[in-house]
């Protein structure tokens, strides 16, 4: 009888041992894949965020607040880049040459305006790219790009509007959205909570995000 006693008491230490173990060691294992998703999300959050400038250069300064209308952009837009060669001088600046003007100069031929400008080593070319290529990459997926990774399908929350500053003026502003419960999903729900909770008590918003409707900057991130 003592001896089952003493065995069962064996067991017990080692269940408390285990909980104890375990007690320590999730929170730990919680960040360590809670990190892994979060990079996963904030490459995702930069990539709509290169998408969301081009589309303001392209759409008169407005962002787009509908991701299914920002993906049809990316596949059909494309992007200009301009090769350089050579650089106006200080002189060339102040005699009234700008960019846009010694490229008109040059690509009209006129040798002897090139020359009297002295531009003949400069020169402005530009070639066309794909947007979808610029953003995801020649194997990428433009498609992939409105789930949340991790979140079983959910869609970032994307929008547009235009603030209003002290003095008036306007300026057009996104905020593109994962929060929490969506990439967190399937981990420890408490974990989950306490994050979100502790965000909320902080006037943060919970999860991650790029750009914000209330204060212009620059569609930074909230991790940044």
């Amino acid at each position: 009888m003592k001896k089952a006693i003493n065995v069962i008491l064996g067991l017990c230490a080692v269940v408390l041992l285990y909980l104890c173990y375990e007690s320590i060691m999730q929170p730990i294992h919680f960040n360590e894949e809670r990190e892994i998703r979060e990079a996963a999300v904030k490459a995702r959050l930069i990539q709509i965020k290169n998408a969301e400038e081009q589309y303001r250069q392209q759409h008169e300064g407005e962002f787009c607040d509908t991701m299914s209308v920002l993906i049809d952009f990316i596949k059909t837009a494309r992007i200009p880049n301009v090769n350089k060669v050579g650089e106006l001088s200080d002189k060339q600046m102040e005699n009234g040459l700008t960019e846009s003007k010694a490229a008109a100069i040059v690509n009209s031929g006129d040798a002897a305006a090139i020359a009297a400008n002295g531009l003949e080593g400069f020169r402005r070319d530009t070639t066309w790219s794909s947007m979808a290529e610029a953003i995801v990459g020649p194997d990428g997926n433009v498609d992939s790009l409105q789930y949340i990774p991790f979140s079983n399908g959910q869609l970032f929350e994307l929008e547009s509007t235009v603030y209003v500053g002290r003095s008036g003026v306007f300026q057009n502003v996104m905020e593109c959205r994962a929060p929490y419960s969506a990439y967190l999903s399937g981990m420890n729900e408490r974990e989950i909570y306490n994050l979100t909770d502790a965000a909320e008590k902080q006037g943060r918003y919970a999860g991650l995000k790029i750009g914000d409707l209330m204060t212009p900057n620059n569609n930074a991130g909230n991790w940044e």
